[in-house]
C-alpha cells in the first residue's frame, strides 16, 4: 500500500532550506554530543580549566572523515566558552590580507574557525604561526631598501581546525596546536540515538527499528544519518503516515539507492571498476579516477574512508585493492589470490 502511494515520487538534491535544517540538528551542548564519550570529557575538562583561569582555549585541530561532527563541536565549543566563532575554510582564505581582516575583528576568547584547513595557502599559513603563538601578525609595508615590517598585537582568541587529511598539514602550523583530536565513524547505537533526537526536533515520530535500520546503512557518519531521515520523512509525509516504521524505511532507502551496506551507487560504482575492470586490484587511484571520471581527491576524502574501514577496501602500496567482502556483496566468489594477483 505504501509503495503504491510513493511510486511517483521523485527526489531532488539538498536544497538551501536542507542545509539551514541541518545546522539545526547540530546539539547545542557537550552533554547534548552523542558519542565521542572520552574527547568530550577532556573538552569539558579544558573548557572549565580555561574557564578558571579566565583564559581563552589552547588551539584545538579536530581530524577525521567529512560528517563526523568535527564543524559541531567547534560551535559547541563556542557556545559552551560564552564567546563569539567566526567559521571559515582554508580555499576561502587565498591572500594574507584575507586572514589579516579575520584576526583583527576577533575579541578576546573569540573561536576561529578554519575548515579544511590543510588546503590553506603557504603564504596565508605563514601569518598564522605568530598570530598562534604570541597573538602577534607581522606585515611588511613598502619594497626595497624603503621595506619596513609592522608589528600588530590581536586580542588572544582559540583557532580550532578541521582537517579531513591530518597528513597534509605542515609539521610547523601542527605542532602550534596544543590539542589535537580524531574523529572516527560512529557504531550503530550511537547514530540510533542521534537518528532519535533529530527525529524529535523534526517532529516525527519513528520506531526504533526504523532507527536501527537507517543507522546501518548511514555508513557511520551522523551527517548522512540526519540526510536520510530528512527524505525518508518525505517519503512518510507524502504517504501520510504518522510514524516511520521499519517498512516505510527500507522501502524509502530502496528508492533512494541506498543499500543494505549504505552504498549509493558511486560507492558500488568504485567496488564494480576494481572488481571488473582490474581484477580485484591493485589499482592507482589515478586510474581509478580515470576510469570513473571522478577526481581522485573526491575518492580519497569521500568515498575511500568508509569503505576501508568497514573493510570493503584495503589500499596497499602498490594500489586499491577489493576484499572478499567486496566480491561477496555483489555475490561473486572470491577468487584465489595468485589467479587475480591482489598482493
Amino acid at each position: 500500500m505504501v509503495q503504491e502511494k510513493l511510486k511517483n515520487i521523485t527526489y531532488k538534491e539538498e536544497t538551501e532550506e536542507d542545509m539551514i535544517l541541518n545546522l539545526s540538528l547540530r546539539p547545542m551542548r557537550l552533554e547534548d554530543f552523542v558519542g565521542h564519550k572520552e574527547i568530550v570529557k577532556n573538552i569539558q575538562i579544558s573548557i572549565l580549566a580555561a574557564k578558571q583561569r579566565k583564559e581563552p582555549l589552547e588551539h584545538i585541530l579536530l581530524s577525521g572523515p567529512p560528517g563526523l561532527g568535527k564543524t559541531s563541536l567547534a560551535h559547541i565549543i563556542a557556545h559552551e566558552m560564552g564567546t563569539r566563532i567566526t567559521s571559515t575554510s582554508g580555499p576561502a582564505i587565498e591572500r594574507a590580507g584575507d586572514l589579516i581582516g579575520i584576526l583583527t575583528n576577533l575579541e578576546k576568547g573569540d573561536i576561529l574557525f578554519i575548515d579544511e584547513i590543510h588546503r590553506l595557502p603557504k603564504i596565508v599559513e605563514e601569518f598564522l604561526y605568530p598570530a598562534m603563538e604570541s597573538f602577534q601578525i607581522d606585515f611588511v609595508i613598502d619594497k626595497g631598501p624603503y621595506a619596513k615590517t609592522i608589528k600588530f598585537n590581536l586580542k588572544p582568541f582559540t583557532l580550532v581546525g578541521a582537517t579531513t587529511r591530518t597528513g597534509l598539514l605542515s609539521a610547523p602550523l601542527r605542532g602550534r596546536f596544543g590539542i589535537f583530536y580524531h574523529l572516527d565513524f560512529y557504531s550503530i547505537e550511537e547514530l540510533a540515538q542521534i537518528i532519535k533526537n533529530s527525529s524529535c526536533i523534526l517532529g516525527i515520530k519513528i520506531e526504533e527499528s526504523a532507527a536501527v535500520e537507517i543507522a546501518k546503512r548511514s555508513r557511520g557518519t551522523p551527517r548522512i544519518a540526519n540526510r536520510l531521515l530528512r527524505r525518508i520523512r518525505d517519503y512518510a509525509q507524502v504517504a501520510k503516515l504518522k510514524r516511520i516504521d521499519k517498512e516505510t524505511a527500507i522501502q524509502a532507502l530502496e528508492s533512494l539507492g541506498i543499500d543494505k551496506a549504505g552504498f549509493d551507487e558511486i560507492d558500488r560504482k568504485v567496488l564494480r571498476t576494481i572488481i571488473f575492470n582490474y581484477g580485484g586490484g591493485p589499482v592507482g587511484i589515478e586510474s581509478l579516477a580515470a576510469s570513473l571520471n571522478e577526481e581522485a581527491d573526491t575518492i580519497i576524502d569521500m568515498i575511500e574512508p568508509y569503505l576501508l574501514k568497514a573493510g570493503y577496501l584495503k589500499r596497499t602500496s602498490r594500489g586499491r585493492v577489493a576484499t572478499k567482502l567486496a566480491f561477496q556483496h555483489f555475490g561473486l566468489s572470491y577468487p584465489k589470490e595468485d589467479q587475480v594477483k591482489l598482493f
